[in-house]
């Protein structure tokens, strides 16, 4: 007997990959037999619309009576309303605190979909807690990203191993394989190059996966090469926060115009005014100037 095709792999892995249309083209073109996979084709297809910026869909489309503790839909409908609608972020972030402490959320992805609610805001110790309840290999891949987040390498990689366990050649150990070697740095930042690259020559080129190329060069001083990947990630995504963030950090390397920097600060203010990197930023830039005044006083 033939072993049974897993109709809803592409549209997993191009959302992975960070092919976010193609993952929603393939949503779209994927015959499921059952209910229950019909649920688990539409969890991606939403949260690809939300990767790009178009919250207003699984905000229209997804029964606002299901249950953001409970139902995956309900879920990533929640998530979508916690990027889109920043005047209601304290009351969602109340609400999962709340769950993380009753242990009413027991769904995977509605576990997953708080914790990185909790990482927006730059709660990764509650992300953890969120995740250690989960089993799925993408939670366990976002509590390795939320670990080296706080330079746990050591525990990222214990959590990789078991990652390698379940399914050491999926998109997601190998991502994680390559998240690991990147904190490591040195000469594990070859490695997790070449990962990406694998990737890229297996599956197409994706804005994701160019920015962790170059952010793998410009950890290694490779600046005009590291530019060349983010000018071709731009291209693929033009609005694309970590590119933006990747060219703003090497065209201060390269020594460009103070002008051509600027530029791409400005459309991170504009775009992405709630982004950790911008609001880190803008928070810099009023404690300067609150320095300034208090000096020139």
């Amino acid at each position: 007997m033939a072993p049974e095709i897993d109709v809803l792999f592409d549209v997993r892995n191009n959302f992975y990959l960070g092919a976010f249309q193609q993952s929603i083209n393939d949503a779209q073109n994927a015959k499921v037999k059952s209910g229950e996979d019909g649920i688990v084709k539409d969890t991606y297809l939403y949260r690809s619309y939300i990767s790009l910026n178009k919250t207003s869909i699984p905000l229209g489309e997804i029964d606002s009576s299901l249950s953001p503790a409970s139902h995956p839909l309900g879920a990533i409908r929640r998530f979508a309303d916690y990027i889109a609608n920043v005047e209601k972020r304290k009351k969602i972030v109340d609400q999962i605190s709340g769950e993380l402490e009753s242990g009413s959320a027991t769904d995977d992805v509605c576990l997953l979909m708080s914790s990185f609610i909790f990482n927006q805001e730059g709660n990764v110790d509650d992300a953890l807690r969120v995740l250690s309840k989960a089993s799925s290999l993408e939670c366990q891949a976002a509590t390795v990203q939320c670990l080296l987040k706080i330079n746990r390498v050591d525990l990222a990689i214990k959590e990789l191993k078991k990652m390698q366990e379940v399914d050491e050649d999926s998109t997601l150990s190998q991502l994680a394989l390559a998240w690991v070697n990147m904190a490591a740095g040195k000469d594990k930042l070859k490695d997790a190059f070449y990962i990406y690259q694998e990737m890229i020559d297996k599956y197409g080129a994706t804005a994701l996966l160019l920015v962790s190329q170059a952010s793998c060069l410009i950890q290694q001083q490779k600046y005009d090469d590291a530019e060349k990947l983010l000018q071709d990630a731009q291209q693929r995504d033009a609005n694309n926060p970590e590119v933006l963030i990747g060219l703003v950090v090497v065209t201060q390397f390269l020594g460009k115009p103070l002008e051509v920097t600027n530029r791409y600060i400005n459309q991170l203010k504009q775009e992405y005014p709630h982004h950790v990197w911008t609001k880190d930023y803008t928070n810099k830039e009023l404690d300067f100037d609150r320095l300034v005044e208090e000096t020139s006083a």
